[in-house]
């Protein structure tokens, strides 16, 4: 890996666990708490058991976000007699009151955005990612915020990419850095698409892409680190 970074015209991210953290089994205690619901550890098993092929299906293009949305919560919308449209639009709602950004995102995107423009790429939810950005002030911040949901295609589809880049107005994408914490949508997607990579490892995991990323760091302070001394 590279020990500096050289310049960028853009700094894309990702934003679950990239700038914002995002505890779910925090979130979904908050949101059944409202309907009087104790939601337990093995109750959260069950929800990520079907949680995360519907994640998966939705960023291979076989579902779309709203079937996403629904079926996740189907079983629990019989249960309680409510839609599921309901307790995912109130999930997201109780996500958006716990979240907040990483260590060290708001400095970072305070000192990268003096030399270069800043931009979210997501396959997170509209209602979700903009009351964040929102009540959070790091929209602020940001010069684009592309939603997989809005566009209709999920990372790591290059289409959302060469989507963000014509909205960019870039076409040199060798200066533009991608950075997020899921190699298989954030680092692989921006591979795809031309685009150089940065890969945040908390976890220290091996790489599991064939390729590895241009860089790897730990936080979002080691990178702050890696942009402050390449300007």
């Amino acid at each position: 890996m590279p020990t500096k970074l050289h310049g960028y015209d853009w700094l894309l991210f990702d934003a679950d666990e990239t700038l914002f953290s995002f505890n779910a089994l925090a979130g979904l205690q908050e949101l059944f708490r409202g309907y009087g619901v104790s939601f337990t550890d093995a109750d959260y098993s069950d929800y990520q058991a079907l949680n995360k092929p519907l994640w998966q299906k939705y960023q291979a293009g076989e579902i779309d976000a709203r079937t996403l949305q629904r079926r996740r919560f189907a079983s629990w919308a019989g249960k309680l007699q409510v839609s599921a449209d309901e307790l995912n639009s109130a999930f997201l709602s109780a996500m958006a009151g716990i979240c907040q950004p990483l260590e060290g995102a708001r400095e970072l995107l305070e000192r990268a955005r003096e030399s270069t423009k800043i931009g979210i790429i997501t396959n997170g939810f509209t209602e979700l990612q903009e009351a964040r950005l929102a009540q959070t002030g790091l929209g602020e911040l940001v010069d684009l915020v592309v939603i997989s949901e809005q566009f209709g295609v999920a990372k790591p589809d290059p289409a959302i990419f060469t989507h963000a880049l014509e909205l960019m107005q870039q076409k040199d994408r060798a200066r533009v850095l991608m950075t997020g914490d899921n190699p298989h949508s954030d680092v692989l997607g921006a591979q795809l698409s031309g685009l150089h990579s940065c890969w945040l490892n908390v976890e220290d995991a091996a790489c599991p892409l064939p390729t590895p990323p241009h860089y790897t760091v730990r936080s979002l302070p080691e990178l702050d680190r890696l942009l402050a001394e390449s300007m």
